[in-house]
């Protein structure tokens, strides 16, 4: 486990809270600021065994469990807040024209509600598939910590960076998806409904109120950010053999699942793909800097000692013991 990465997760960890608590306090904001308290010191519990396991009891896999799930609970609460405090600066919301589009290419989300309404059992499968994604996450950074420590910290570079584009993207154009620009589908199980639409609109309008993890909401529409993490755990369990397939289908499933029960535009599922081809860039390009810095950082130092005395001395014994050499030196042109 190269030491450098998780020093540059915890960090971006970090300036995200600072930026938040800063923000927050200028902004004369309502935080929840005991249940983020709360959170907080589970983070620290966490990093800090997962500090023991780096320093005092090496062990890289657990370490990186600790680490990475620690994480994963202070990157997820400082993205969060940073979102809700950003509903005060976000720009006009696209969910007209992105829908517009979407039939454009040919995709009715209206009839595509219908048509799932008349096969529960599929929209039960949807439902199921949809909902397993934060789970999978958790999973996957548990199964990769077990198996390939340095990977974990690749992979949630990638759903940080990832969830920092999506989030950079969602405050210049907002937008809720399909389900809150169309009249209510017909009754059907639904992960999302219309009156979580309506919550997000309102939100837009009339700011965030009080802030608190207890009912912090996904607020982006465009990009997919459930569509993004889809394509990262099927990335990143590509090399597991035993995760492979399923995490391929399952994934797949979550895709198709999003505009149904993510009530999300088509063209949210589309811009996913290039913002999760992008993150995975950068990480591999940041888990490469980490290692140079690492190495770096490892290199032996030299220092100025004493030379023994005699080392490079020649004793009379020495000089009387060399030989004359059997091959005469020779100058060009002369015998």
């Amino acid at each position: 486990m190269r030491p450098g990465f998780p020093v540059l997760l915890m960090t971006l960890a970090a300036v995200l809270a600072g930026v938040d608590v800063l923000w927050a306090v200028l902004g004369h904001f309502q935080l929840d600021w005991a249940s983020y308290f709360r959170l907080g010191l589970l983070v620290l519990l966490l990093l800090a065994g997962g500090r023991f396991y780096q320093r005092a009891r090496p062990d890289p896999r657990l370490a990186a469990m600790l680490n990475g799930t620690g994480f994963l609970l202070a990157f997820s609460l400082g993205a969060s807040v940073l979102n809700y405090l950003l509903l005060t600066r976000a720009g006009v919301r696209i969910d007209v024209a992105l829908a517009a589009l979407d039939r454009a290419m040919g995709f009715d989300w209206p009839r595509a509600m219908v048509w799932m309404a008349h096969h529960p059992f599929l929209n039960l499968m949807a439902l199921t598939a949809y909902s397993s994604m934060l789970p999978q996450v958790a999973l996957l950074t548990i199964v990769l910590a077990t198996k390939e420590p340095e990977r974990v910290y690749r992979f949630l570079l990638a759903v940080a960076l990832s969830a920092l584009a999506c989030i950079a993207i969602w405050s210049f154009a907002p937008s809720f998806g399909a389900f809150s620009v169309y009249p209510p589908p017909p009754a059907m199980a639904l992960a999302l409904d219309q009156a979580y639409a309506h919550d997000l609109v309102r939100l837009l309008r009339d700011g965030p109120g009080l802030i608190s993890p207890r009912d912090a909401k996904g607020l982006i529409g465009f990009p997919s950010y459930h569509a993004v993490l889809a394509l990262l755990v099927m990335w990143h369990a590509r090399k597991l053999a035993f995760l492979r397939w399923p995490a391929l289908l399952l994934n797949g499933a979550v895709l198709l699942a999003t505009p149904i029960q993510g009530g999300h535009h088509l063209l949210d599922v589309l811009a996913a793909f290039p913002v999760a081809a992008a993150a995975l860039l950068v990480a591999r390009k940041g888990h490469a800097a980490a290692k140079l810095f690492s190495v770096v950082n490892k290199a032996r130092n030299f220092t100025i000692r004493p030379v023994p005395e005699g080392l490079f001395r020649i004793t009379l014994k020495q000089k009387a013991e060399r030989k004359a050499s059997a091959i005469k030196p020779k100058l060009s042109g002369f015998s």
